[in-house]
């Protein structure tokens, strides 16, 4: 049974199992990263996304799709909906439909309709990390299940011209990267920040109509790019909540914060039971939740993060790196004493000469914690 998502004078979408689609109810321009059917086209009716397999251990139906290739599966999809493959593009992922969100913008007679589908746990990626896949003649060297992917299928009430259609993608693109930085979602591949992941899709339809004024800009200056980088970003901020939980308070976890530079848990409560005393560890580790997502901890690890980044892209010089993260440390285990006014000592307990990131987080977690029962 078909579950009605939307329905608008230009199209109705809605979501079937496995399936979310959208009918197109009138000619549209529509520009995709479809396999099959993608690139820029003004024939389409159909705009499909749906779950291709489970995020881990499916392997062997990624391996039957790659068997019989793409345009085989495309066409097989297209079957079991019932509709055109020549007149469909076609989207797909491990995140579950039914975490699949809408969410749209409007400015006067302008209306941008968002229906996103995210997950970043799996292959999280900044733009310009190093890759470890390689597309040649015979063949992907290796390929990967996906894991997490970002679909964007955005709607628009309004004719573009074609490089306004072209425009769009980067508006798109920015609120998506922009979201991925307010979650501080971390890219798998290298400490940054992800601006993506590696398997991202879209899809951008805007109607075909001689009798209509097209916009000539979609860029964030104007309305018609302020209503698709606002639909765009609430549907993605909401379908990573409700697909991999990541609601902002979350995000204030010091192993959130710290993850991207080794700083693990499973670390750093190993190197803790070395350093505190058996009572002192035991009650740290009865309350750790409590601790690792106390805000004024989040606050603290969130500005060493940011401190770590400028070091790394060179805007504070490498001399003073030892003065700077100390500082951030003291602020550490003040936040976890909650004793800011013995910052001071906390600063000196630190001392140097630690080797990287985790010995210095740990250190300050067992000040603060020492402290703050002291």
């Amino acid at each position: 049974m078909a579950e009605e998502i939307a329905r608008q004078s230009l199209f109705r979408a809605h979501r079937s199992g496995r399936y979310f689609a959208i009918a197109l109810r009138s000619r549209h321009r529509v520009l995709s990263t479809s396999s099959y059917c993608g690139g820029e086209r003004d024939e389409i009716l159909h705009i499909v996304n749906h779950q291709i397999c489970e995020g881990q251990g499916h392997e062997a139906r990624l391996k039957s799709i790659g068997t019989i290739g793409q345009e085989a599966y495309h066409r097989r999809v297209c079957a079991e909906l019932e509709v055109d493959p020549d007149r469909t593009v076609l989207m797909g992922t491990a995140a579950n439909m039914a975490c699949l969100t809408h969410r749209w913008s409007d400015f006067e007679d302008l209306r941008a309709d968002a229906f996103v589908t995210a997950g970043v746990q799996g292959n999280a990626a900044t733009a310009g990390d190093s890759a470890r896949w390689h597309e040649t003649e015979s063949g992907w060297k290796p390929t990967t299940p996906p894991e997490a992917t970002i679909n964007i299928a955005l709607l628009l009430n309004f004719p573009l011209t074609p490089s306004a259609h072209a425009r769009t993608v980067v508006t798109m693109t920015e609120a998506k990267s922009a979201v991925l930085a307010e979650l501080a979602v971390p890219s798998l591949y290298s400490p940054s920040i992800a601006t993506g992941t590696g398997t991202d899709q879209y899809c951008i339809a805007s109607p075909l109509d001689l009798d209509r004024f097209a916009r000539d800009a979609a860029g964030p200056h104007v309305k018609a790019g302020e209503i698709i980088g606002a639909a765009v970003k609430e549907a993605l901020r909401e379908a990573l909540r409700w697909q991999n939980g990541l609601d902002p308070s979350r995000t204030r976890d010091l192993f959130h914060a710290l993850g991207r530079f080794g700083v693990e848990e499973a670390d750093v409560m190993r190197d803790l039971k070395e350093q505190l005393h058996e009572k002192e560890y035991a009650l740290l580790d009865q309350n750790r939740r409590a601790v690792f997502f106390d805000p004024g901890v989040g606050a603290a690890a969130h500005a060493l993060a940011a401190v770590m980044d400028r070091l790394r892209f060179g805007t504070i010089p490498e001399s003073s790196s030892g003065e700077a993260l100390r500082q951030q440390a003291a602020c550490l285990a003040c936040s976890l004493a909650a004793k800011p006014q013995d910052w001071p000592r906390f600063y000196a307990a630190l001392g140097g000469g630690w080797k990287d990131t985790l010995e210095l987080v740990v250190r300050a977690l067992a000040i603060g914690w020492r402290a703050k029962w002291a």
